[in-house]
């Protein structure tokens, strides 16, 4: 099944790409390697989730901002080549959790993304990962995922 019908299957829309907030490129490719910037819990141009897990969020509403995440590097991936067909792999994800110090459940987070890129994705979205928690992100975003993905070029 095309990426894109998937999302559509799991009640979920592909959100416009974000724009940059700064001095930096929402993605480089290099070779079939392409590097996303890191996207947070913003969908529309608002957040959907903030502040941190342990204090305003929960770890299941952090799961569902990591997510927003995942959708939101999906349509950088799928502006940065064309279609979202040309993802090999996704081969890592870089997942940063806002939480209250001393939370060491960020892996439980970080799971919304890597779930979606496996349910969207199948064998093509697993991928290495590391999940840490911070003391903040920004927009006081309660996650932040980056990610690399062999395309095709």
């Amino acid at each position: 099944m095309n990426p894109e019908e998937k999302i559509a299957e799991l009640g979920l829309e592909l959100p416009a790409p974000s724009a940059v907030a700064g001095n930096y490129l929402p993605y480089v490719l290099t070779g079939n390697l392409l590097h996303c910037s890191g996207a947070i819990s913003m969908l529309e141009g608002k957040m959907t989730h903030e502040g941190q897990v342990g204090a305003e969020q929960t770890v299941e509403s952090g799961y569902e901002s990591a997510r927003v995440c995942a959708l939101n590097t999906l349509a950088n991936i799928k502006a940065a080549v064309g279609s979202l067909t040309k993802i090999r792999r996704i081969v890592f994800v870089g997942g940063f959790v806002n939480a209250v110090s001393g939370f060491a459940d960020s892996p439980a987070v970080v799971n919304g993304a890597s779930d979606l890129f496996i349910s969207v994705l199948g064998d093509a979205g697993q991928h290495a990962r590391a999940a840490v928690a911070v003391a903040g992100l920004p927009k006081n975003s309660t996650v932040e995922i980056q990610v690399v993905a062999e395309v095709e070029t």
